[in-house]
């Protein structure tokens, strides 16, 4: 199969998102399938406003000839931004099927940092982008009974995986002193000062970096921001630390979480969906309305326990899954010669 992955998320951004499509492609090929990702890398772009390290796209009339180039099989549209617009148009116009995910909770943290604006404007956003696909995809069963309860049809599940060979326990954890982790953006939507402000033992380490990392570092001197971390040193912070902390309210699953227990790490977290989907309460992490108990119940949990429980997740699993709800595009458009003929 050829197949086009449309996203306005990808490198050198480091997010979920891009994670989740890069381990995709990487099993695509594998597999055998023909994979390409148009991307912001692609386009003219320029910066998100309040979130410069997001970029996006303004040459979409570049969009159609470039996806006719690729002539694909099969098109997945990953991310709710221009690019998602552009391709979507071309295709609806003319009947051509397509999926789409939904990877993040878009209209809690559009009201997060605009707070003027309501949830419902951002499920109604939802609503209109994602009603042409022919398979919504998202990560849990929990998150598909919410978006099905907000209007959002043809949902489909599509769990995510984590790579056991890069991130796995090891046989001795040598912290001399508990380490409570952080990894991820640094953006008001992920609730760090629930976490950097509790009265914890040992040391608080924060891997990421974002919009909010200046004022956060400012405020908190104490903390160790270590800034991103990629491959092998990322591992090593997971292994190195006693509990992971989840602050965010808002994830629709949190791929940390899943490399954090394949290293044996467990977690501590509200209990709030994602946390909910992952963990399982006492064995591999702690959930409470008190992040400050769910941190030190973590810290008793037995790593062995973490890291086995994440041995059922699989991103070849998990690529599996994404192709068996790929639509593909009409006949019609496999020779060359009735590409050349739509216009752009």
């Amino acid at each position: 199969m050829r197949l086009l992955i449309v996203s306005d998320a990808w490198l050198p951004q480091v997010n979920g998102v891009v994670t989740c499509i890069q381990a995709l492609v990487r099993e695509l090929h594998a597999l055998g399938h023909q994979v390409k990702v148009l991307g912001p890398q692609d386009f003219r772009h320029v910066p998100c406003p309040s979130y410069g390290e997001i970029a996006l796209a303004w040459d979409l009339w570049r969009v159609a000839p470039m996806l006719r180039e690729f002539r694909p099989d099969a098109v997945h549209i990953a991310t709710e931004g221009p690019l998602g617009w552009a391709a979507q148009h071309y295709l609806k116009r003319r009947g051509l099927a397509f999926s789409t995910a939904i990877h993040t909770r878009f209209p809690e943290y559009v009201t997060t940092r605009w707070p003027w604006l309501p949830l419902d404007w951002g499920y109604g956003y939802l609503r209109r982008f994602h009603a042409a696909s022919q398979a919504v995809m998202v990560s849990t069963p929990s998150l598909r009974d919410e978006l099905a309860s907000q209007g959002i049809g043809r949902l489909a599940l599509w769990h995510k995986g984590v790579d056991n060979q890069l991130f796995r326990a090891e046989s001795k954890h040598a912290a001399d002193k508990p380490v409570f982790l952080y990894v991820g953006r640094l953006a008001a939507e992920k609730n760090l000062p629930a976490f950097l402000d509790l009265q914890l033992p040992g040391e608080k380490w924060v891997v990421g970096d974002g919009p909010q990392r200046e004022s956060l570092q400012q405020a908190y001197p104490q903390v160790r921001f270590l800034g991103y971390q990629r491959g092998a040193e990322l591992a090593r912070c997971y292994a190195s630390a006693n509990v992971l902390v989840f602050p965010s309210r808002t994830d629709t699953l949190g791929l940390v979480m899943l490399e954090a227990l394949a290293c044996g790490t467990p977690v501590a977290a509200f209990p709030v969906r994602g946390p909910l989907d992952v963990l399982q309460q006492g064995i591999t992490g702690w959930m409470s309305e008190s992040l400050q108990e769910a941190c030190l119940q973590a810290l008793q949990l037995d790593r062995a326990a973490c890291a086995a429980a994440a041995q059922e997740f699989s991103w070849r699993h998990s690529a599996q899954a994404f192709l068996r709800q790929q639509p593909l595009l009409d006949g019609e458009l496999v020779d060359d010669t009735s590409w050349q003929a739509v216009d752009a």
